[in-house]
């Protein structure tokens, strides 16, 4: 057994029985003993970044089915739970969020998921933090007895969507000081604007990983899978709930800020139409002036053409006419 060749690739490695870790940081060779030495005992193995060779030794182990060996290699597929003859394939993201100006930014891992009746076989495509895992684990160590396999797929689906929920509050807590900045009088600053632009287009990125999940863990809870113990149901349930209350986070959050950039460009139009009156008022009051002045001066003498008394003249009427139509202007509300 100990002859069998190993992934080249960084490797983690746990083996549960009845909760408690019994072995540990363990050569991956060293798995098919391991296994036979504790005949009750549940297998995590983590592949960081493999290749298709590392894929392929691990493969021949456990008898994974090529498609679903294909499926770990390429990134960028679905979240999705297949099923194939002794075993499952589950596609999932981690995300995490940040919410600091110019814009918000997510980052997510795609965790590719091998799953066999004594073993979680879990393949990272990018750097990830498995510090919460392991600690989900470690703290739910109770519900391990007799739970098999589903205890370890239960920690980290209960991972995986609470850093879903997580990210979906971040978001719905940044949208608070920018809905108090977009709803100022004569509408919000670009960089605020573009901070509100950045945040819908993160929603709608955060809403595609997490969108499938509550379906994802329908199939895994799927009674022909004989994988979810009777007393791990109220747990799945539990995650699937908190599924759900992310994909609804997400969307109100996505009709708020919708609602916010709308209201926005409404401010703006009315800003608009406020200088544009403005501007109309005051080309009126400018262009009375220009007339009297460009009849009397330019066409026929004013009265009193030639005497001081006939520039008073023109002046005050010029002056008392652009005066009165400010007058009726403002009375009006242009000014």
């Amino acid at each position: 057994m100990t002859d069998t060749p190993a992934p080249s690739c960084p490797t983690s490695t746990r083996l549960y029985e009845a909760g408690e870790v019994v072995a540990e940081g363990f050569d991956p060779h060293e798995i098919a003993d391991q296994l036979q030495a504790h005949p009750k005992a549940v297998l995590w193995l983590d592949l960081f970044d493999p290749d298709e060779n590392d894929l392929k030794v691990v493969a021949a182990e456990f008898r994974l089915h090529p498609l679903a060996v294909e499926d770990a290699v390429h990134d960028h597929q679905r979240p999705k739970v297949d099923r194939y003859p002794g075993h499952l394939f589950m596609n999932v993201y981690a995300v995490h969020v940040d919410t600091a100006a110019p814009g918000p930014a997510m980052h997510k891992t795609e965790i590719s998921s091998f799953i066999t009746e004594r073993a979680l076989i879990t393949v990272r495509k990018s750097p990830s933090d498995l510090t919460p895992l392991i600690e989900r684990w470690d703290t739910d160590a109770g519900l391990a007895p007799d739970a098999g396999v589903g205890f370890l797929v239960y920690g980290l689906l209960d991972v995986i969507v609470d850093g879903h929920f997580a990210a979906a509050r971040r978001l719905d807590e940044a949208m608070d000081k920018t809905e108090d900045d977009m709803l100022e009088e004569g509408g919000a600053p670009r960089s605020v604007r573009m901070y509100g632009f950045a945040l819908r287009k993160t929603l709608a990125a955060l809403r595609r990983p997490v969108a499938p999940m509550a379906g994802l863990i329908a199939d895994v809870m799927r009674a022909d899978t004989e994988m979810v113990a009777e007393h791990l149901e109220p747990y799945y349930r539990d995650v699937d709930d908190h599924a759900r209350r992310a994909i609804e986070t997400i969307d109100s959050a996505r009709d708020r800020i919708n609602g916010l950039l709308e209201a926005d460009l409404n401010e703006q139009s009315n800003a608009l139409n406020d200088v544009t009156r403005k501007l109309a008022a005051w080309a009126a009051i400018i262009a009375v002036p220009t007339a009297l002045t460009g009849f009397f001066g330019q066409n026929v003498p004013y009265w009193g053409y030639e005497k001081f008394w006939g520039f008073l003249l023109s002046l005050g009427l010029i002056l008392g006419s652009a005066a009165g139509l400010y007058l009726y202007l403002k009375r009006r509300g242009w000014l």
